[in-house]
């Protein structure tokens, strides 16, 4: 039976993982890094707006990707992902202000959302299905471990270089990410040939994101 390391699916589970895993340490690293940025940045008093703004985006990113994936395919919605994802931390890392910094959470919310419905949709289309319950484990797995360890590591990189270490540390594993998928794009897509698209109306699911 092949497992998620098989050669010809190692670079995709390697990649999933990882995207999996950088999510899970930026939402749990910011609790630990956010004083230091609030202060930096003069919003001691409103810093709050930096949890709920990410939640949201995110809230609306799932809406959008399984309406994206539904009409084209994962790979689309997979590559805006990281590289809002990407954007949106770095954009946190070199901001001056709060609202820069709101919008990087935002941007980086969204990508968030994106990835995470593109990704178990990524596997249900291209692993076997004996293999698909190993894989979800890992990615159930590559939630843990940074709920164990992202504060501390966080507080090390704060209190070592500084809070903006904390957003940029994300930005080069994840464009790493998408080589090794643009590297994968043509099994990826070969995958998804078999597989019909909706054209079911998705504008009311995307309504009630927006409400939400």
């Amino acid at each position: 039976m092949r497992g998620p390391f098989d050669p010809a699916y190692r670079l995709i589970s390697v990649a999933l993982v990882a995207l999996i895993t950088i999510i899970a340490f930026e939402a749990m690293a910011i609790s630990t890094a956010m004083p230091s940025a609030a202060n930096d940045l003069g919003a001691v008093r409103s810093y709050g707006p930096a949890f709920s703004v990410l939640l949201t985006a995110q809230l609306l990113g799932i809406v959008l990707a399984g309406v994206w994936v539904d009409r084209a395919g994962p790979l689309p919605s997979l590559f805006t992902g990281q590289v809002l994802l990407a954007g949106g931390s770095g954009l946190c890392a070199v901001s001056g202000s709060l609202a820069p910094f709101l919008l990087g959470r935002a941007v980086t919310g969204l990508g968030a959302g994106l990835i995470v419905v593109t990704g178990y949709v990524l596997v249900g289309r291209t692993y076997p299905d004996a293999t698909r319950p190993r894989v979800f484990s890992m990615l159930s797995a590559a939630w843990v471990l940074p709920s164990l360890v992202g504060a501390p590591i966080a507080a090390w990189l704060t209190s070592t270089w500084s809070w903006r270490a904390v957003f940029g540390i994300v930005v080069v594993p994840v464009v790493a990410t998408i080589a090794v998928v643009a590297a994968r794009r043509a099994q990826i897509a070969g995958h998804d040939a078999g597989v019909g698209h909706s054209s079911r109306d998705h504008r009311a699911h995307v309504r009630a994101a927006w409400a939400g």
